[in-house]
């Protein structure tokens, strides 16, 4: 048994085999998980980060107008470039607790109203300033201000003021909320020189690495960062390059001719195809991550509850689970919280039903067809779940013409300006961040416009019950009034499906996001 488990430590430690089956494979043979985990640290110990090389990732979600600027961070490629070279206050673990980073300490009032944050000693940002309370302050000041467009705008309104002391932030919350240190782990609340104020794309902040490269939509790169707090943990690689690939056969090929180390976005219809490669590794898990098609309340037709009642009947669900995901997900009902939220519960799975579709579409009074907007990356298999949806609405009587955009200009020119698109969202670490990034009526990522004084009034008071059975009632409303009158149509969650390449080793299962939350590249490496 003893030999066993550290022969299967051992893969964990190189990235080949996932935390999770190692723990379970412990259990099954009733070790206790604090000795499993001691033969975790021995073997990661023991394996020693190779340092060296030039790590590359070929990766979908990257365009010619993606900015260095945090607060308009969007797609995949910013958020996993952003990860090199930027630093957060705290981060969230694989195991979904808290990890201090810039902040050394959090803590709360009884209230959880006013929350104290002690910023670290000795952490240099890349020009060699340290960085300081003031900092951190003056970052989350400007994540707090409209004209920054930023995307965690919708709950950094919560705050009523920000100062910082000394090493400390005091911030004072509008209203209570338990979940703010979560909060705080959003990619987009990245520490700059004096919040980004003066020049918010300057590349600049704490992280394992420096920027050498950026041409926006086709490549990005970075140096070590040799003052990095955490050298020892991070940055194993002299450098890294993001080399922007949103073609799909194009990035696996990149893989499987050994030009990147790892990809992102693996389509599930080719899975069984590229487990063949010789040296490929496919990277999947469950987490938050939805495929969605949104709809502008505010837009007509889509001002018409019934319309949009008859769009979300009119969606074969399984069938594009099935033929679009091939059981890399489950089945999403109109809400965009699952299983992997501390707090869900259940709430009726809603049907294909063409019938009542077609009821609904008739009581809206909308004829002729309504365009339906969908790129190849918006979601993996987007166009082909398009036209499934065309199909199976085409039995309700709906038409719906699918228009097939460009990528490059989707994130910019189409989500969250057109009033009916595909999508997807990565999900957010709890509920409250979710609901607060995306349906609070003053949030700037509203991509549904769903914008009710009621269900922000909800928000909030979730936000500050501390009853955790009331809290997860209110939730479950909260789930329901977005399901039937909002304008997301879920048809299904996805897995987090990567794949890296021969000799790429300490990959960890994170669930949060993709690419091991973003940080695959500052935390692999390149065995020698």
């Amino acid at each position: 048994m003893s030999n066993e488990l550290e022969f299967l430590s051992r893969r964990v430690a190189s990235g080949k085999l996932s935390r999770r089956d190692f723990l379970g494979r412990a259990a099954a043979l009733g070790v206790t998980a604090t000795f499993a985990n001691s033969l975790l640290s021995s073997a990661a110990h023991a394996a020693g980060p190779v340092k060296g090389g030039t790590l590359k990732a070929g990766l979908v979600g990257g365009e010619s107008t993606n900015s260095l600027d945090p607060a308009l961070f969007m797609t995949q490629v910013p958020f996993a470039f952003g990860k090199m070279w930027g630093e957060l206050i705290v981060e969230l673990s694989p195991e979904g607790t808290l990890e201090n980073r810039i902040a050394e300490e959090i803590g709360s009032s009884d209230d959880a109203k006013v929350w104290t944050l002690k910023i670290r000693d000795g952490i240099e940002f890349h020009n060699g300033k340290t960085v300081t309370a003031e900092d951190v302050a003056a970052t989350l000041e400007r994540h707090s201000d409209e004209k920054s467009k930023s995307g965690a705008l919708g709950y950094m309104k919560g705050i009523e003021s920000i100062k910082a002391s000394g090493k400390e932030v005091v911030l004072t919350l509008k209203e209570a909320n338990a979940d703010l240190p979560y909060l705080l782990s959003d990619y987009h609340l990245i520490i700059q020189p004096n919040g980004g104020k003066d020049k918010p794309d300057a590349g600049i902040s704490a992280g394992p690495y420096k920027i050498t490269t950026n041409e926006p939509g086709v490549r990005h790169g970075g140096e070590r960062f040799a003052n990095y707090w955490q050298a020892d943990k991070m940055g194993h690689a002299d450098q890294i390059e993001i080399i922007v690939i949103n073609d799909a056969t194009a990035r696996t090929a990149a893989l499987q001719g050994g030009q990147v180390n790892m990809i992102n976005r693996v389509e599930p219809k080719i899975v069984d195809l590229i487990k063949r490669l010789p040296g490929v590794t496919i990277r999947n898990h469950s987490g938050p991550g939805h495929y969605v098609f949104i709809m502008h309340c505010n837009t007509a037709p889509f001002d018409n509850n019934d319309l949009r009642m008859a769009l979300k009947l009119a969606i074969d669900r399984e069938e594009m689970l099935d033929k679009v995901l091939r059981g890399y997900g489950s089945l999403g009902n109109d809400f965009p919280i699952n299983a992997s939220y501390p707090l869900f519960t259940e709430i009726e799975q809603r049907k294909y039903d063409p019938d009542k579709a077609k009821f609904h579409y008739k009581k809206s009074g909308h004829e002729g067809a309504i365009l339906l907007r969908t790129s190849d990356v918006a979601f993996p298999g987007a166009v082909d779940a398009a036209q499934l949806f065309q199909q199976s609405a085409a039995k309700a009587g709906i038409t719906l013409e699918i228009k097939r955009e460009p990528g490059d200009g989707y994130w910019s020119e189409v989500w969250n300006k057109q009033p009916f698109c595909a999508s997807y969202w990565g999900g957010r670490s709890t509920q409250d961040q979710m609901y607060s990034t995306a349906y609070l009526s003053t949030a700037d990522w509203n991509d549904t416009r769903f914008k009710r004084p009621d269900f922000d009034k909800m928000v909030l008071a979730a936000r500050a019950e501390l009853d955790e059975a009331k809290r997860k009632a209110m939730y479950h409303d909260m789930g329901v009034m977005v399901r039937d009158e909002g304008g997301l149509i879920l048809p299904m969650f996805n897995q987090f499906i990567d794949a890296t390449g021969a000799k790429v080793a300490g990959w960890v299962d994170d669930p949060h996001q993709e690419l091991m939350n973003g940080y695959a590249l500052a935390k692999c490496w390149l065995e020698a």
